[in-house]
């Protein structure tokens, strides 16, 4: 059974492989249907475990225990000598803002999900004096990859002059560009220290990545040509280094504490690759179809900033006229409203879904690859990270 899994997750890999490699000329030379039946296909290959014949899990719940110790740790570690930063630093962090802690979750998951044994985590420890057992580093990888994270939401809110986020005031709203630019610096240098901790070289080089990615992928879209805005393989490959990389990059980084063959530190890598491709697709959908409250920032806050993203990018394939108001820019609200008719008339906001759906099929691919176990944490784990993909594409928030 897991040889067949692994025939199909290859495959789905190598389909998914040809189907980008088109995208960068469908706008431009490809019939009007094809890059549709690319789409298809691809999503459509592979089916997921059927979940209705097995209990429901909530993810979430399975590592909310760790989650609490988490959240607490997270805390201590971002006090600062000077009261104002360490007020700054903390403010996504203080009980009420901290979100649903997705990218933590996913990573206690595939730590369990590997076959990594579960020892009982020390409460009250903090980077300076924490023990490292196997499990607690790898908890050290999701307090890592979570201040990377809000890091880069405050540094993006200044960048895009953003005045909420998750529901309440963005930090630059509430205290000033300067001091949340200091507070995402500070948050990245507690990122390092516990890093440092691990002493792990290749864990070390692949999350120093992932901030380089962040980097990229924010010039990337500040700095974009006429043709580059309008390409899928340029738009896909931005999403991959603001969104992605980090959590495949610290998926992988799991594996790699844990000993692992690097074919299971490739098949870590991969769910959190295409999870995070999946999680953006539907954050784009969801700036154009969602609410201000639900999203936690203003709807359609891309396009009013000139952002481009997969649902206009599919319109201007069915509607190439809609190219010309992309190029004249967003300044205006006319062209704003006009944008949204041709969205409105396309197929961009279905088959932003299908590609969506398409990566939460390959990451649930990975997952089944991965070797046979009959511990049955293990297989909940597994079950759970499945659930996520599933979640992601069916978020309204």
């Amino acid at each position: 059974m897991v040889l067949f899994a692994r025939g199909l997750y290859r495959i789905a890999r190598a389909s998914a492989r040809a189907s980008r490699c088109q995208w960068a000329f469908s706008s431009l030379q490809s019939p009007r249907n094809q890059p549709t039946q690319l789409l298809e296909s691809a999503t459509h290959f592979y089916s997921p475990i059927d979940s209705s014949q097995k209990e429901k899990l909530d993810p979430f719940s399975l590592v909310a225990d760790e989650l609490s110790l988490l959240a607490n740790r997270l805390r201590s570690m971002v006090v600062a000598e000077v009261p104002k930063l360490a007020s700054a630093a903390e403010y996504f962090f203080k009980i009420g803002a901290e979100g649903k802690r997705f990218r933590p979750t996913v990573l206690l998951l595939m730590a369990t999900a590997i076959d990594a044994p579960i020892l009982r985590p020390l409460p009250d420890t903090t980077v300076d004096t924490l023990p490292m057992e196997l499990r607690t580093r790898q908890q050290c990888v999701a307090e890592i990859t979570e201040m990377i994270h809000v890091a880069s939401l405050l540094h993006d809110d200044v960048l895009d002059d953003a005045d909420t986020r998750r529901g309440v005031g963005s930090l630059n709203f509430v205290m000033g560009n300067k001091l949340a630019v200091l507070a995402g610096d500070f948050l990245l240098s507690r990122a390092c220290v516990a890093l440092a901790s691990l002493k792990n070289t290749e864990v070390v080089s692949l999350l120093a990545r992932v901030v380089e990615h962040l980097v990229t992928g924010e010039t990337m879209q500040m700095t974009t040509t006429s043709e580059q805005r309008c390409s899928m393989e340029y738009y896909m490959q931005k999403t991959y280094y603001k969104t992605a990389s980090l959590i495949s990059n610290s998926c992988k980084a799991i594996a790699l504490l844990a000993g692992q063959t690097a074919e299971v530190a490739m098949l870590a890598y991969d769910y959190g690759k295409n999870l995070g491709l999946a999680f953006q697709l539907i954050d784009d959908v969801l700036d154009f179809t969602g609410t201000s409250a639900s999203l936690g920032k203003g709807s359609l806050s891309d396009i009013s900033h000139g952002i481009i993203t997969a649902p206009i990018l599919f319109a201007i394939e069915e509607f190439p006229e809609l190219r010309s108001i992309v190029d004249r820019g967003f300044d205006n609200p006319t062209n704003v409203d006009l944008a949204l008719e041709y969205l409105g008339k396309s197929k961009g906001i279905e088959r932003t879904r299908e590609l969506a759906t398409m990566h939460a099929n390959l990451a649930s691919a990975a997952i089944d690859s991965l070797p046979e176990s009959d511990d049955e944490n293990v297989l909940k784990s597994r079950r759970a990270l499945v659930e996520l993909t599933q979640r992601v594409i069916t978020r309204t928030k």
